[in-house]
């Protein structure tokens, strides 16, 4: 791809050279993030993909280091293409919104509107009696995909603006209530959440 002439000139050496080094890091290191966060999430069938090609960058960019160890440039680069990598993976991560996340609401207000509101987005919600420090409280559970999360934070502030709630990640979810898919009829989002129903037709 380069000619001779130019792998061996001051431009390749100190800036494209590092240039190569720091874009492959990055993204060396931008697959090892999400290869972790995969695996947090128990997402694990694309996790040996990744990995492999992670470890292949991985490999050219080191041993473009030990071509030129005199060079400072490809250090700096090296480094600058982790911190960059894993910048870039947690941002990749955020935009995907993997995962199932479970929303825990404490109030002593009426729930009714808010568990409405939830019910009309498809969302399950489960109420339990608690005992606060202030007396009789309601705590309310629900599980919810993490790319739903701003619309329930939304409905929460709208309807408890000022009750108490956390949010928790969570690794697996079987059965429950969640939205329909889209373009899934009745019977077939049926059939998802209960498996072990059969069709009599």
């Amino acid at each position: 791809m380069f000619s001779a002439d130019f792998i061996h000139s001051d431009t390749y050496n100190w800036l494209v050279l590092p240039l190569l080094i720091f874009c492959s890091r990055t993204c060396d290191v931008t697959l090892a993030t999400l290869r972790n966060i995969f695996l947090s999430r128990n997402i694990k069938k694309i996790v040996p993909v990744i990995g492999f090609f992670e470890v292949l960058i991985w490999l050219l960019a080191v041993s473009s280091i030990i071509k030129n160890l005199n060079n400072v440039m490809c250090y700096i680069a090296f480094a600058g293409g982790y911190s960059m990598g894993i910048f870039v993976g947690i941002r990749i991560e955020e935009r995907l919104a993997l995962g199932m996340q479970l929303v825990r609401v404490i109030t002593n207000k009426s729930n009714k509107a808010l568990i409405d509101a939830l019910h009309s987005a498809n969302l399950g919600v489960t109420e339990i009696d608690a005992q606060g420090s202030m007396g009789p409280v309601k705590v309310l559970l629900i599980i919810i995909k993490r790319k739903d999360m701003a619309n329930v934070i939304e409905m929460v502030n709208l309807h408890h603006g000022s009750s108490f709630f956390t949010v928790e990640d969570i690794r697996k979810v079987e059965q429950g209530i969640f939205p329909m898919k889209a373009g899934e009829s009745k019977l077939e989002y049926f059939k998802r959440i209960f498996p072990v129903y059969k069709s009599n037709h």
